[in-house]
């Protein structure tokens, strides 16, 4: 690639090439000439400066100064926040040592006078025999001498063994009584992991199901989920004869198609896709999406040869994600109309309020503010800047961290870019499932203090009742990236190829059964 040349580099060379010697003796002498210095030596030996690399002397001289010392103070006092929350975290973790070794060691202690007392049990049967068979020749030679009769001595040493038996079994059951407790907590925590053994096993079996299938298409057949037309509710058809893997249906209210992680190749999800007739012609008509959420993509993505099909593939999974999390955003900002507008709230309300507070990063308890940052992300937003970041779901942060919008990290768990300069130690911040990385980007847009313009705009388009669309709001996002306003571009590009605009109205399909895939 070609070096960018600054505009003072430019006239340098200009003036080299048409062997301007005051220019070439300032430079051999090591003298650093400006640029309108430079510009008037060329206007003297009457060169003509051309117009496609002429900028502003003010902006090269003064305001790229002044934006560079702008940034490295916002950088500066970054970094300090982040080193106060460094340390803040470490203190909560110090104290969260602290009181649990502070437990561990109470229960070591209650451990060690459990089992010292389950020793002297152990000793009591010994105790007894030898008190038991001393008082008992105490006892008959007392009665001995007072009646002047011989009492039997086996009598007399069952009596006092009674006793002492009694009393043995009673300190015994009040022992047993609590090692019941402690071996009913371990039973508890062997049973649990019984169990977390057999979901295993039934997760391979359903692997080997999976391969057994498409090594064998003709004699086996796949299940199919037809949807209606009218109704649009998922219905599953299955022939009797043939064994097929199971859909166990959890509820009756909502219809969720969820897919474990089982690392399922691109060629089964786009069969799936057709068996549930999820095309996007059909959602950019109706504006409604089946809510079938991915919990990972698949592996081999990348060997698609069609760039078109690998790009429907990656919006088919990322779609119901972003409008599922939109739609739940929506629900709780009216939910907070409801509560602004109220005299009095009930305790439940106020530790919603809180919680939702907390969420948003507002302070003090401002409404207004929680308002103002609780609103949804325009959909082609969303999808253009996770196919950006993600390159459509074939990055090595998107299938190693489920991470799709490429956000940093300096404290959590993350994974280190390859190509990382040697001053920085950032991480790309890694996800446990697709969705939570779709709800950290939503969160990170609505607090972080970069995203202001954004927000502001998007407050100002609810104000006047217009649409909240990814077009009207690209400009307000030049600080996502190093490269700003080029970003920009790129975001627009995306989303005027790819006709991303289409999904900005979409919602979920509203149906009756919530199933859960487990093949």
């Amino acid at each position: 690639m070609k070096k960018k040349l600054s505009y003072r580099d430019k006239l340098l060379e200009l003036a080299y090439i048409y062997n301007v010697k005051e220019v070439q003796d300032y430079t051999k002498n090591r003298k650093n000439l400006t640029t309108g210095q430079i510009e008037l030596i060329l206007k003297k030996n009457k060169i003509i400066i051309p117009k496609d690399f002429k900028t502003s002397f003010f902006k090269e001289n003064f305001i790229k100064p002044v934006s560079k010392i702008k940034s490295n103070i916002v950088d500066y006092k970054e970094e300090k926040i982040k080193d106060k929350n460094r340390f803040l975290r470490k203190v909560e973790n110090y104290k969260h040592d602290t009181t649990r070794k502070f437990s561990h060691g109470v229960n070591n202690l209650w451990k060690g006078l459990g089992n010292a007392g389950i020793n002297f049990l152990n000793i009591i049967p010994k105790l007894g025999s030898t008190v038991a068979s001393f008082f008992g020749n105490l006892f008959t030679d007392v009665f001995n001498s007072i009646y002047n009769q011989q009492i039997d001595q086996k009598s007399a040493r069952n009596v006092i063994v009674g006793f002492f038996v009694v009393v043995g079994i009673t300190t015994s059951i009040v022992a047993g009584f609590n090692t019941y407790k402690s071996y009913d907590t371990s039973s508890k925590k062997v049973e649990e992991k019984k169990s977390e053994v057999k979901i295993k096993k039934e997760v391979k079996k359903t692997e080997t199901s999976i391969k057994k299938e498409k090594k064998e298409p003709e004699a086996k057949a796949k299940p199919k989920l037809k949807v209606k037309k009218d109704e649009k509710k998922p219905e599953l058809k299955v022939k009797k004869d043939e064994k097929k893997p199971e859909l166990k249906v959890k509820r009756n209210n909502v219809a969720e198609v969820i897919l474990p992680d089982l690392n399922l190749k691109t060629e089964t999800v786009i069969q799936l896709f057709k068996d549930v007739d999820y095309d996007l012609r059909t959602v950019r008509n109706e504006k409604l999406v089946k809510p079938i959420y991915f919990t990972q993509f698949p592996r081999d993505l990348e060997n698609l040869k069609s760039v078109q099909l690998k790009k429907e593939t990656f919006i088919k999974i990322v779609l119901p994600l972003i409008v599922a999390e939109n739609e739940k955003i929506l629900d709780d900002r009216e939910k907070l109309k409801v509560l602004i507008d109220k005299k009095f709230t009930s305790d439940t309300e106020k530790q919603w309020l809180r919680q939702k507070l907390l969420e948003y990063k507002v302070k003090k308890s401002d409404l207004k503010e929680l308002m103002f940052r609780m609103d949804m992300i325009p959909v082609s937003i969303a999808l253009a800047q996770a196919a950006k970041e993600s390159g459509w779901g074939t990055s090595r942060f998107a299938l190693e961290g489920n991470a799709i919008f490429g956000q940093w990290t300096w404290d959590g768990q993350g994974i280190a870019p390859l190509k990382r300069d040697g001053n920085k130690s950032h991480k790309i911040l890694k996800f446990p499932i697709l969705r939570a990385s779709v709800k950290a980007y939503k969160n990170n847009l609505n607090t972080h203090k970069s995203y202001f313009k954004f927000r502001e705009k998007r407050k100002q388009l609810r104000e006047k009742n217009k649409n909240i669309t990814g077009l009207a709001l690209t400009g307000t996002l030049k600080n996502y990236a190093q490269t700003g306003s080029e970003y920009t571009k790129i975001l627009n590009q995306i989303i005027t190829q790819n006709r991303l605009s289409d999904f900005e109205l979409v919602k979920l399909v509203n149906s009756v059964k919530q199933i859960e895939l487990n093949s």
